[in-house]
């Protein structure tokens, strides 16, 4: 198994890099931005599968396919069968409940995720929408050649299930800090999350879609923004937002985001954490 891993990679880096040069104009200013924090990232960018074993890289590889995700691409959607795994490579997808033509955003995946995931280990029918919110590429594989691989490498199931119950406490946390705490610090949270996630500072992100997600009137959105760029925390321009003073950021959000990203750092398995 270990000769098949130079071949593996050589796949791998050569697959991605064409995908992402198919990438919109915003994806490579993400891409650029990202890059200035995380240069020493191995040729792989999802954390998943950069942890992984070279031997269990080289198990699971030959199943990857590289794909463009385009804005707005449905990626999952629930009550229905899943037939990919996604490992997000670039980009931002947004985790949703939808009801009654209302939209709920639970949990935003990016670099350090994988869409579907949830499905190994629970129900086979999602119970999310899973949307892409800002461009860029992943490596998907069939559900059934996923499962297969990790019934014989459980290495490969540890990672996927240390990961889902992060996305667990994700998600409920983000239900819990909707009805806690106030709209600066719930929008300082999501800014936090959402950098963190594409490993960049530049969010390509509107005041339209920060109000519709966080259930926020648009007006308050861009009165707590104008706020903040009056701060020093953030600069604004048309469509685009970058995030200035990731400290002070930080320290206007509230306690969600420590939990929901020690969740995610965390190598030991988690559960799901209450808000004091």
């Amino acid at each position: 198994m270990t000769d098949q891993v130079p071949a593996v990679r050589e796949a791998l880096e050569v697959s991605g890099a064409a995908a992402l040069t198919r990438t919109s104009d915003a994806d490579r200013m993400l891409q650029r931005s990202g890059a200035a924090r995380s240069g020493s990232r191995r040729f792989l960018k999802n954390e998943i599968l950069a942890r992984i074993s070279l031997q269990e890289l080289a198990a699971i590889g030959e199943f990857l396919e590289p794909v463009i995700l385009k804005e707005r691409m449905v990626l999952q959607e629930s009550k229905r069968p899943l037939d990919h795994v996604y490992f997000v490579e670039s980009g931002l997808v947004s985790l949703r409940i939808v009801a009654a033509g209302s939209v709920l955003e639970t949990a935003v995946i990016g670099i350090g995720g994988a869409i579907g995931a949830s499905l190994l280990f629970g129900p086979h029918l999602a119970t999310h929408q899973s949307v892409v919110l800002f461009p860029g590429s992943a490596h998907r594989i069939r559900v059934e050649d996923l499962r297969r691989v990790m019934r014989e490498r459980s290495g490969i199931r540890e990672h996927l299930l240390r990961y889902v119950h992060a996305l667990s406490l994700h998600c409920a946390q983000t239900g819990l800090c909707g009805v806690r705490h106030d709209r600066e610090r719930r929008l300082a949270c999501w800014l936090c999350l959402a950098s963190d996630a594409i490993d960049a500072d530049v969010l390509p992100v509107t005041h339209d879609y920060l109000s519709s997600v966080l259930a926020l009137r648009r007006a308050g959105v861009t009165e707590t923004l104008i706020r903040f760029e009056e701060q020093g925390l953030i600069r604004k321009t048309r469509g685009v937002l970058r995030i200035e003073e990731r400290a002070c950021l930080e320290q206007k959000a509230c306690s969600c985001y420590k939990l929901i990203s020690g969740a995610y750092a965390s190598t030991e398995p988690l559960m799901p954490a209450i808000d004091p």
